[in-house]
């Protein structure tokens, strides 16, 4: 007779040894599994420096979402790391010498040449030179070759931009570029009788177009050129937007001796004055009560715009303007009283002393490897990457920055207009001259600069001649040059807009 216990006891033991049976097909299971997804997910998991040269915690998930977060799904084998020269935060919180001590390029360095150096830099194309004079990039043009890397349908004004500073080779890629043109409205032209502006003409040309477009006088008053679409500094305009590709010198090398006394500064200065003396440009008097909104009448959104109002025939501005010219053809579309612009746009007038060259072309996120990358053959697939044609189809939704590669490069839908314009300059060359140390080794160079403004100020209202005010500046300028970190001159620094600041040196 079998007891109740018995029973029980066997029944026990037959859950536990289903039980245990149950655990080890799982477990066979889970190992075969884990080995199917070994297999399909290749090496163990590889490191990726990616470095640049500002940076920091709360710029990293941005800078990820704009860089690396599509090459990381596709690569789940790589792990990605962000890697800062020079950390935002403790630069905010360094203050005085110690911050003015720190050197840009010298950080560049330490995190390409340290103990566990970066294997792609995301860099700006104004070190590019220094970095491939110092031997620190990776030449690409082998890998490129070997692998044959599709660089056809690449802008060629991008790859010889690149070329420039690499004795004809290249040292890195760039999947996007800006630029900017000149804006020009059919009406006011063709009202005053004078033929268009058209692709590769010189600054002289368009200064006689733009006095030649331009009359009325007072409120009617329709001006001839503008050097941006905001009504701007003259000096600004003068320095950064036209002489930018001359690179005129205001100083020597080593920031010890003036170098403004020059028949090319006397030029310069001449050709832009005349514009102002002779109301061809605008100025912010010139807008007058361009915002005031009179009663029973709409507010203009546009009215400080004088491109889009209609008071300027022609404009400097970038691939990004196209939006609001949209914007405001649509809200014309919209308001009887209010007429948008018929415009088209060319190339941005160049000189004789530095041709194919435009002031506001930049070549943007350039990718380089490292010379002594820890991992470059997945930094040069990276590069490849984000250089190749499925990042350009996804960059070219844009209208800040354009693709690099021409098959993505469309006007926006429902528009025609001379795209070319943007694509043919290329940037002006970095300098060979470190302006960053010279201006960390003497502060006082900004007042230098103020002098300068002052005196091209007092040129436009005819306070004194262009070869007076330059021989002044000179000898001004050379007073502080000379008295390094000595000067008690109270000059305010100037303000420079920070999307266009570019030290010309």
């Amino acid at each position: 007779m079998i007891t109740y216990e018995k029973r029980a006891g066997k029944a026990g033991g037959w859950k536990r040894t289903f039980a245990a049976l149950l655990a080890a097909l799982m477990m066979m299971s889970l190992l075969a599994a884990c080995s199917k997804g070994s297999d399909q997910g290749g090496a163990e998991t590889r490191v990726l420096r990616i470095g640049t040269l500002y940076g920091g915690p709360s710029d990293e998930v941005w800078f990820r979402q704009q860089y690396t977060d599509s090459y990381e799904l596709l690569n789940s084998d790589i792990e990605i790391q962000i890697v800062s020269a020079i950390d935002w935060n403790k630069q905010r919180f360094n203050t005085g010498e110690e911050q003015q001590q720190i050197d840009p390029y010298e950080e560049l360095t330490k995190m390409l040449t340290g103990d566990n150096p970066v294997d792609v830099l995301i860099v700006d194309y104004t070190y590019l030179r220094r970095l491939v004079q110092d031997n620190l990039l990776q030449q690409l043009d082998p890998l490129i070759q070997r692998d044959k890397f599709d660089l056809e349908d690449f802008v060629p004004t991008v790859l010889e931009g690149i070329k420039s500073v690499g004795d004809n080779n290249l040292y890195a890629l760039a999947p996007t570029f800006s630029s900017n043109a000149l804006f020009y409205n059919k009406k006011l032209f063709n009202e005053a009788g004078v033929t268009p502006p058209t692709d590769n003409m010189f600054w002289p040309e368009i200064f006689d177009l733009a006095k030649r477009v331009s009359r009325g006088e007072g409120q009617e008053r329709i001006f001839g050129l503008s050097f941006n679409r905001w009504i701007g500094d003259p000096y600004y305009d003068m320095q950064y937007t036209y002489a930018a590709p001359l690179q005129l010198k205001v100083f020597d090398d080593n920031g010890e001796k003036m170098t403004v006394n020059s028949p090319l500064w006397e030029r310069v200065w001449t050709s832009m004055a005349d514009l102002h003396k002779n109301d061809i440009v605008p100025t912010w008097e010139d807008l007058g009560n361009a915002w005031e909104v009179k009663e029973g009448e709409q507010p203009n959104p546009f009215a400080g715009d004088p491109f889009i109002s209609g008071k300027v025939a022609m404009v400097t501005a970038d691939y990004g303007y196209i939006t609001e010219l949209q914007a405001a053809a649509e809200y014309a579309s919209q308001n009887a009283n209010f007429q948008a612009p018929d415009w088209d746009v060319v190339t941005l007038p160049q000189h004789e002393e530095a041709p194919g060259i435009g002031s506001s072309t930049y070549l943007n996120s350039l990718t380089a490897i490292n010379a002594k990358a820890q991992n470059p053959d997945d930094a040069w697939d990276y590069v490849k990457f984000i250089n190749g044609k499925d990042w350009a189809k996804l960059k070219s939704r844009s209208m800040y920055e354009l693709s690099a590669r021409k098959e993505f490069l469309k006007p926006p839908a429902g528009l025609s207009f001379n795209l070319d314009a943007f694509t043919t300059l290329k940037p002006v060359p970095p300098s060979t001259t470190d302006t960053d140390k010279i201006y960390r080794n003497n502060p006082n160079l900004w007042q230098v600069e103020s002098i300068g403004r002052t005196k091209f100020q007092e040129v436009i209202e005819d306070k004194k001649s262009v070869k007076d005010a330059l021989a002044e500046w000179e000898t001004e300028g050379n007073a502080i040059l000379q008295n390094k970190g000595n000067s008690n001159t109270d000059v305010e620094a100037p303000v420079i807009p920070f999307d266009d600041a570019v030290v010309i040196d």
